[in-house]
């Protein structure tokens, strides 16, 4: 038979059914397992074939075998570009390409390099679609300085370095220099009195020392009104306190300082060295006096340091430093925000330290500590959970709304001994609500909130169980997930449930299910942060979420659940009779576990099959507590790019050794 009957032939054909396989030859009545490629085969049950489907098969085969005899005529003649053109051009003429991808052997090797590929461009997408806040080029450059520092650096646990504590009275910039010290933009920095209130730990170092440096509130410990301290710490009894009785909102005012000044007492009384700051530009204050000597009276056996803050300009630096002799310290005039004085600071500092030394105890595996943020809306009981799993005040716990600013690191071991890094935020409100209390400080907090998500590998989203589960919960659920976070949902004051039985929390999880259908693979604790019942719980559950995090499956048991999920159900056949196919399906990453599949073509996958395939991998091998990722990676287009580079690869060689002989002939 000619080419020319042949394709006569093959129009004829055109007017049959087609078929998404390959027709089995004829005599055929036994099922048959066809492969679509290693490692995945799926069962076919095939009926004996009519005879017409048999010249089809033949021609199509004939077909191919005189396309491959004609490029290989037409090879002296053609370049490795142009032939690579001709042969892409007459496989989409033609309406068998899908069975030529399915023919084609799979590269393990290449597939699962490509697999990294994609993980790491979704999610340097995924980075960019979820911007907190930009870095300036100097926090930049001292983040760079730190990582180098932390390559040299020796292995040494935070709780064994020797602090540095951070004293004053309030708006005297002790928040500013500590971000100078730990390098970086730690602690909130607003122009107004009273925005630190609890305790917070930064590593420093300075050539060969190493140290923690503590931030604390301002210190009020002269006798004022209940309106002066309102004042001086930027106090509000009205936003977010609508539904708390008045007596009650002005106790809490009255107990603030006492709590802010109890922190600070217990990061003095753990530090090495204290840094007493005070304000040159205001001047010697009462407040200022008496702190010196509530210092000296209690700690004079400390190496105190007394530092004269915002002294831009070194000539009337010394003159303002000047003025503090009377407090009984050596002043040192310093800039915490351009950092005039702070190196002859550090050296004072350092004098006052012992140097660390690296333990011969610390294991290795210490390097990885997972963090758990605790996040929710104002006054869900966030700050008690920290304080019921550390055993102490930890925060400060008020309510007043907003009294946790600063995201606060604590260090926690729990009943097995893992470590985890426990994080409590400042409650999330409304974008609009924040935006109409026009509060600088506020959306600083939400900020660092949101920050604390992505740094952390498990979130607990605590709601307040007499409370109901509104549009901000489900916001804040969208987030964690989409930042793909371990999670865990914590039901605080479970004790404020009045009348409750064994059907309780059953209904009351179908309720949380249904309004935060995002989460519906979360594990749900219930609690009272107050009395401590149940709150060990909540450890338990981190330390099972952060296991199935971790988790990966080998490349085997994953191909056979997908196997069997589109044996199951197909995927659906688009208009023009197309069908999706599985080639193969591999985990590439952890924290969060993602998966890649390999297809024919990723957009003959709609939403609602990823979904079902996403359900069939939950329910054959768990993954609780952890959002999966799902990749779709098109075979065909990774074939014709490859093919391209190879003919691009072809063209220069050909040039190259064409120059060869030109340059021999010469």
């Amino acid at each position: 038979m000619s080419f020319l009957d042949l394709s006569t032939s093959l129009s004829l054909s055109k007017t049959k059914a087609f078929s998404p396989f390959p027709p089995f030859p004829p005599n055929s009545s036994s099922p048959t397992t066809f492969s679509l490629c290693s490692p995945i085969s799926f069962p076919l049950t095939a009926t004996s074939t009519s005879t017409a489907t048999a010249p089809s098969h033949h021609l199509r085969l004939r077909l191919r075998l005189g396309h491959h005899q004609n490029l290989v005529c037409r090879h002296s003649q053609l370049s490795g570009a142009e032939e690579f053109e001709e042969e892409e051009e007459f496989l989409n003429e033609t309406e068998f390409n899908e069975e030529s991808d399915a023919d084609k052997s799979v590269d393990v090797e290449l597939l699962e390099r490509e697999a990294k590929l994609a993980v790491k461009e979704f999610s340097d997408a995924l980075s960019r679609q979820l911007i907190i806040d930009d870095e300036t080029a100097g926090q930049k450059e001292t983040r760079m300085k730190r990582e180098r520092h932390k390559n040299t650096a020796k292995n040494i646990p935070d709780h064994l370095l020797p602090s540095v504590t951070i004293v004053g009275r309030p708006n005297v910039g002790k928040s500013a220099l500590f971000n100078r010290l730990v390098g970086g933009n730690k602690a909130i920095v607003v122009d107004e009195p009273g925005v630190t209130r609890d305790r917070l730990y930064g590593r420093s170092f300075w050539g060969d020392y190493e140290f923690m440096v503590v931030d604390t509130g301002g210190v009020v410990t002269i006798s004022k009104s209940q309106d002066y301290v309102m004042e001086e710490l930027a106090i509000s009894t009205t936003i977010g306190m609508e539904g708390i009785p008045l007596a009650s909102r002005e106790a809490a005012v009255a107990r603030m300082p006492s709590m802010i000044e109890r922190q600070a007492t217990f990061a003095v009384e753990e530090s090495s060295v204290i840094l007493f700051l005070v304000d040159g530009q205001a001047g010697l204050t009462a407040a200022d006096v008496e702190i010196g000597d509530w210092l000296r009276k209690k700690f004079s056996h400390k190496c105190i340091i007394l530092a004269v803050n915002k002294c831009e300009s070194p000539r009337k630096g010394v003159m303002q430093a000047s003025e503090f002799w009377s407090l009984g310290f050596s002043p040192i005039p310093i800039s915490a925000i351009s950092g005039t004085g702070t190196g002859e600071l550090l050296d004072l500092i350092c004098s006052g330290l012992e140097k660390a030394e690296d333990c011969d105890d610390v294991e290795s595996n210490e390097d990885f500590v997972p963090a758990i943020a605790i996040v929710g809306r104002p006054n869900v009981g966030k700050s008690s959970i920290l304080n019921a799993l550390v055993g102490e005040d930890r925060a400060i716990v008020s309510p007043i709304s907003g009294t946790t600013r600063d995201a606060i690191d604590t260090e926690f071991s729990g009943p097995d001994g893992q470590k985890f890094r426990l994080i409590d935020t400042a409650g999330i409100r409304r974008r609009a609500a924040v935006a109409s209390s026009g509060s600088t400080t506020e959306a600083l907090s939400v900020n660092r909130a949101f920050r604390a998500i992505r740094c952390s590998d498990i979130v607990a989203l605590v709601i307040e169980a007499m409370a109901c589960i509104t549009e901000q919960d489900f916001k804040i659920a969208e987030r964690i997930e989409r930042e793909g976070k371990g999670c865990l949902i914590v039901v605080n004051k479970w004790d404020t449930i009045p009348n409750k039985n064994q059907q309780t929390a059953t209904y009351y999880e179908q309720d949380v299910r249904d309004k935060l259908r995002l989460l519906t693979w979360a594990p749900i604790v219930y609690s009272t942060a107050i009395s401590g019942h149940s709150v060990d719980k909540i450890i338990v559950a981190a330390g099972m979420v952060e296991k199935e995090r971790n988790r990966r499956l080998t490349t085997s048991i994953l191909n056979q659940l997908v196997q069997e999920a589109v044996a199951f159900k197909s995927p659906p056949r688009t208009r023009g009779g197309k069908r999706g196919r599985v080639y193969y399906c591999t985990q590439a990453a952890v924290r969060p576990p993602t998966f890649v599949f390999f297809v024919n073509d990723a957009k003959l996958f709609p939403e609602t099959y990823r979904r079902y395939m996403e359900k069939q991998l939950r329910s054959g091998v768990g993954f609780a507590g952890t959002p999966i990722r799902l990749l779709w990676r098109s075979r065909r287009k990774m074939e014709k790019d490859d093919r391209r580079a190879a003919a691009t690869k072809m063209v220069h060689e050909n040039y190259t050794a064409l120059d060869r002989k030109l340059a021999v002939s010469g």
